[in-house]
């Protein structure tokens, strides 16, 4: 009798935690999602897979972070829809085109491109994904917008320069800063996993 009590009120109460935790994380989920996406409709259908995932897993399990469970989902899902521009993003990223990087042998492509799924390699590539989106926030907004916009959401500079107003070679060079920086973040990253 008294399981029968407990499991008509336990599905009321976590409706009542899914209501709660959309109005507490809702609005700065959907703007960490938007940044990171090329329109709002994909932020939007990002932000309701991870609602829908959350209140899937809250009748299974309890979440103990849930800030920090919403945001690893929402970037998860950001990555999945990423994953297609990975083999060139990588080849712009981590191959010392500049002449003022040289090629220190760090070889992510060989980690994150292998045929191979397992487990470690799941891992590497969300564990690349999240390092990246870290250093991206770590960028000042123009650096990242160019960044984003040209790597991820194919923009090319002359319809950038167009949005913005700026001239394609300071659009040009806002981006190169960008890898600089992403490259230098993302050695570390490697050099970190190799250790090991």
């Amino acid at each position: 009798m008294h399981n029968t009590l407990v499991t008509a009120v336990m599905p009321e109460d976590k409706n009542s935690h899914v209501i709660q935790t959309i109005k507490s994380y809702g609005k700065n989920l959907l703007g960490f999602i938007r940044r990171r996406v090329k329109s709002d409709a994909d932020a939007e259908d990002i932000l309701q897979d991870v609602w829908y995932q959350f209140s899937s897993v809250i009748n299974s399990q309890p979440i103990e972070q849930t800030g920090a469970w919403l945001y690893k989902v929402a970037t998860n899902k950001i990555t999945d829809k990423h994953k297609k521009k990975s083999e060139t993003l990588l080849d712009d990223m981590l191959v010392g085109s500049d002449e003022d990087t040289d090629d220190d042998g760090t070889d992510f492509k060989a980690i994150l491109l292998t045929e191979a799924s397992t487990p470690e390699t799941e891992y590497l590539r969300n564990l690349f994904w999240e390092e990246l989106f870290l250093a991206l926030d770590e960028l000042p907004e123009k650096q990242r917008q160019v960044f984003i916009w040209n790597e991820l959401e194919d923009v090319s500079f002359a319809e950038m320069a167009e949005l913005t107003g700026d001239n394609v070679q300071t659009l040009v060079t806002r981006k190169r800063y960008a890898v600089l920086h992403l490259r230098k973040r993302l050695k570390q990253l490697y050099e970190e996993i190799t250790e090991y």
